[in-house]
């Protein structure tokens, strides 16, 4: 499937849209002030050790900090020799007894703090160049899963002669990438010098440098396009920034050498994300519903700690009878979940709701369609065997970022992120119980109800009697005044 790249810059703000058939399926954003930190090596100190949980909590520098689960300890060798990494084969210690509190530790951001969570950590470092990934404290060779496995051994025994003829740059092991396949040896040993390098002054800034360092940062948005999205079937890469695309030719012309020719720069007046209509489908991903084309639609709801997705038919009487409508909506919804997780980069646990197909053929149809758009996906699905017993169906994608919602939103001051507020008739009943409280408490000469103007409204007309049954009640004037920054759910009862 063909893909276009299109690159919107502006100093506060870079924005990567991919856009395949003429529709955007993924948007990448990056602002300066708030960069993701996956790839990030740090040298950190240990906070706490929790032996009940098998975890550590790693100062890096950050506001919280970051997480370091055992599984992702590699282990020492036991024979003093030092600094090499044991094999995942063996058994496995508990982290008490390879990290204590204090402790200066290097270690690499897997996972970005999402919500609440600090960021996850891995003590076993890779450092991702152009055509390799470079695992320093390895010894293996390797090769991406994406490469035919007729090529694999043919491009591993190759890789390992150039590995060993560059043995005296210090060791570690590699693994292929899939963009390397067909490089030449001469760009795989430049690469590989360029890995070691990196590794080298890492190592050494981790000498020189206190606790809670950065010592090596990912590349930026800009360049990972290069190194990271652009394949085969990318035609063109659009950039409207004259000087990130002289930038991003330089550093494609010294890493992504392929690349530079698809590389333009768009001097249309109009904006480059209006080419496509991004800003729109930008807002409408910010939305519970998505229409479908043929009036069916779904309903995304994001919760912290998963994605329900419910398909309805909608205005959609179109097929020749009801079980034809159904699996037309389906078939359509099937195509546009997967479109939807990669534009929003949902991840974690999903549930998807199809609405209830009666014939086998057609559940089957469903969930071949499904998996083959998953397919197109370059984060990794996992999904279960089929429709469970109450007709779902259920998988995970891989989460190591912020979703498109909360990357651009934050939680309605209002509802504070509930969704709802309680309507005004119940925050006059919640302003009568507070009143009845405060008064057999206090004694003050009259109460004041500050309150929304739509609250203030219905205690001066609907609810009026029974405000005036209970001010008569405990002896006391009560009066009233709206507050129009007032949120529904706010109020305050002032002692006077």
């Amino acid at each position: 499937m063909q893909q276009d790249i299109l690159i919107n810059w502006s100093p506060q703000e870079t924005r990567v849209a991919i856009v395949e058939s003429g529709a955007v399926q993924e948007l990448h954003m990056e602002r300066p002030l708030e960069r993701g930190l996956v790839g990030n090596v740090y040298l950190g100190k240990v906070a706490r050790v929790l032996p009940g949980m098998q975890s550590a909590f790693i100062d890096i520098g950050l506001e919280r900090a970051a997480f370091l689960h055992v599984a992702d300890v590699w282990q020492r060798q036991e024979n003093g020799e030092a600094p090499m990494f044991a094999r995942k084969d063996l058994p496995v210690k508990p982290i008490e007894k390879q990290i204590f509190e204090g402790q200066a530790i290097l270690v690499q951001v897997i996972k970005d703090p999402i919500g609440t969570k600090g960021a996850r950590l891995s003590t076993q470092v890779s450092i991702a160049g152009r055509l390799l990934v470079f695992l320093p404290q390895d010894d293996h060779v390797g090769v991406s899963q994406k490469i035919p496995p007729a090529e694999r051994e043919a491009l591993r025994a190759r890789l390992q002669g150039l590995v060993g003829e560059k043995a005296t740059g210090g060791g570690g092991g590699f693994i292929l990438r899939t963009n390397g396949e067909d490089s030449s040896d001469q760009e795989l040993s430049d690469d590989i010098a360029y890995l070691r390098k990196t590794w080298a002054r890492i190592k050494q800034s981790s000498v020189q440098l206190p606790p809670g360092s950065l010592l090596h940062q990912d590349l930026n948005l800009l360049q990972r396009v290069l190194r990271d999205l652009v394949g085969e079937q990318t035609q063109t890469i659009r950039i409207d920034s004259r000087e990130q695309f002289a930038l991003l030719q330089a550093f494609g012309r010294e890493f992504m050498p392929a690349a530079v020719p698809k590389l333009q720069l768009y001097k249309g007046e109009r904006p480059i994300f209006d080419l496509y209509s991004i800003d729109e489908e930008i807002a409408k991903a910010l939305g519970r519903r998505v229409d479908l084309k043929s009036g069916g639609y779904l309903i995304i709801d994001q919760t912290e700690a998963l994605t329900t997705i419910d398909v309805n038919t909608g205005g959609f009487v179109g097929a020749r009878n009801f079980d034809d409508t159904i699996f037309k909506t389906n078939l359509e919804a099937a195509q546009a979940i997967a479109r939807q997780l990669r534009l929003r980069n949902l991840g974690g646990i999903v549930i998807a709701d199809f609405i209830d197909m009666v014939r086998e053929e057609h559940q089957q149809s469903v969930l071949t369609e499904f998996r083959k758009q998953l397919g197109r996906d370059r984060v990794k699905t996992m999904m279960s065997g089929g429709f469970s017993q109450l007709g779902l169906v259920e998988m995970t994608r891989k989460r190591t970022r912020e979703s498109l919602a909360h990357m651009l939103c934050e939680p309605c001051p209002l509802c504070t992120g509930k969704g709802i507020v309680k309507t005004a008739r119940s925050v006059c009943y919640d302003v009568l119980r507070e009143i009845l409280r405060e008064a057999r408490q206090f004694n003050p000469r009259e109460f004041r109800v500050i309150a929304s103007p739509q609250v203030v409204d219905l205690f001066l007309d609907e609810e009026s009697p029974h405000l005036a049954s209970l001010s008569d009640f405990i002896g006391k004037p009560i009066s009233l005044q709206a507050e129009n920054a007032m949120g529904q759910e706010q109020y305050d009862i002032v002692l006077l």
